[in-house]
């Protein structure tokens, strides 16, 4: 126990030492100078440039970083990154304030081999533009991204818009040199709504910034900037093909095929939304999340309708967030058939039963077994 002691009095005397003599360097480091924000037009990626303290210029022999601080307001926090470098490029909202400060970091025999910070920083606060007219920039917008095969965005336009005003979207990311603008634009009543990329592959776990400006009578409007990655706004296609059968242990089990689209399969989830009719007609639904493609579950009652629909979306392993696709088209037990042959002996009058399949099937019964329905028609 003693000499645990004696170690740590030790240490704590080196440390005490350390600071001691590396307060009586008197060297002071000073922070950088000329601090700018360059835009190379990219639509918020932008540029921060800086040149190192004047007193240290010629002082070659001693290695200099930096440490640069940005406020990210899509992440609503502070960055800090250190740096040899005098530039550094990060993604910013250019509809809010930038705010920026960097920092010195020398070591080397200036400081007597220890690392030593500016005291002070400088700073740099830019505004956004204040062009354009007041209460027209565009709203709702939202990018979905269909099967992960297209990307289509939209937007809505504000009540203050001139009615005569047109807008544009341009984008850009990292493979882009410039930015362009959209590809194919959606159109509805004479004005731009959309944008497709149809034919135009983006590039997924990366930044890609959009910009919506525009023009009318009174002036331009204002701009709206978005940056998005396109895998976090997937919508995978409706399940086509959903089975269901009877065990013989009296139990359903239903199972479904994968969507049609380029989503990879170990990414999905799913959602089962199971509805029970009794004989009273109630209807009771419950909704049951899986992983699996298929589920089973106890048939209690056989004079009960049971009908499941199943919708899938991507789940957090792959993506931060993810759309659910439409839902698929109901398949029930007893089937259409069944149902109908029984309501078809039980009733003096097929009318009521006709017309309660055709409601639980959108399709329309007349077309799914017209045989039958004949048959039962002449009956009654």
């Amino acid at each position: 126990m003693g000499r645990s002691r004696s170690s740590v009095t030790h240490g704590a005397a080196l440390m005490l030492l350390f600071i001691t003599c590396r307060e009586c360097t008197g060297f002071t480091v000073d922070p950088p100078e000329d601090l700018v924000i360059f835009d190379p037009g990219h639509l918020g990626h932008l540029e921060i440039r800086w040149s190192p303290p004047a007193r240290l210029i010629n002082k070659t022999e001693c290695p200099k970083h930096y440490q640069l601080e940005y406020f990210s307001t899509y992440k609503g926090g502070w960055t800090a990154i250190r740096t040899p470098g005098r530039s550094y490029s990060a993604q910013f909202d250019l509809m809010k304030d930038i705010r920026v400060k960097v920092f010195t970091l020398l070591s080397g025999p200036c400081t007597n081999g220890t690392m030593v910070k500016s005291k002070s920083y400088t700073e740099l606060v830019q505004k956004p533009l204040s062009t354009g007219v007041e209460g027209t920039r565009v709203k709702d917008f939202i990018c979905v991204f269909h099967k992960m095969e297209n990307m289509e965005c939209k937007w809505g336009r504000s009540a203050k818009m001139p009615a005569t005003s047109q807008q544009n979207l341009y984008f850009w990311h990292k493979q882009l040199e410039h930015a362009e603008e959209c590809p194919e634009y959606i159109i509805s009543g004479g004005v731009r709504i959309g944008c497709n990329f149809t034919g135009k592959v983006l590039p997924d776990f990366t930044d890609i910034n959009f910009c919506i400006n525009g023009s009318s009578a009174e002036g331009a409007l204002k701009p709206t900037f978005i940056s998005l990655q396109i895998q976090n706004h997937v919508k995978p296609g409706a399940t086509e093909k959903l089975y269901l059968r009877t065990a013989p242990d009296t139990q359903l089990e239903l199972h479904w095929e994968c969507p049609v689209g380029s989503v990879p399969e170990h990414c999905l989830e799913w959602e089962v939304e199971h509805s029970q009719e009794g004989p009273d007609g109630k209807i009771a639904s419950q909704q049951i999340l899986t992983q699996q493609k298929s589920l089973t579950l106890p048939l209690i009652h056989d004079d009960e309708r049971n009908c499941f629909r199943v919708r899938s979306q991507l789940h957090k392993y792959c993506v931060d967030k993810s759309y659910w696709s439409e839902w698929s088209r109901p398949n029930c037990y007893p089937g259409n058939v069944v149902l109908l042959q029984k309501h078809c002996i039980k009733n003096t009058n097929a009318v009521p039963a006709l017309a309660m399949l055709g409601a639980l099937d959108p399709q329309g019964v007349y077309s799914t077994c017209p045989t039958l329905i004949n048959t039962c028609i002449a009956r009654n």
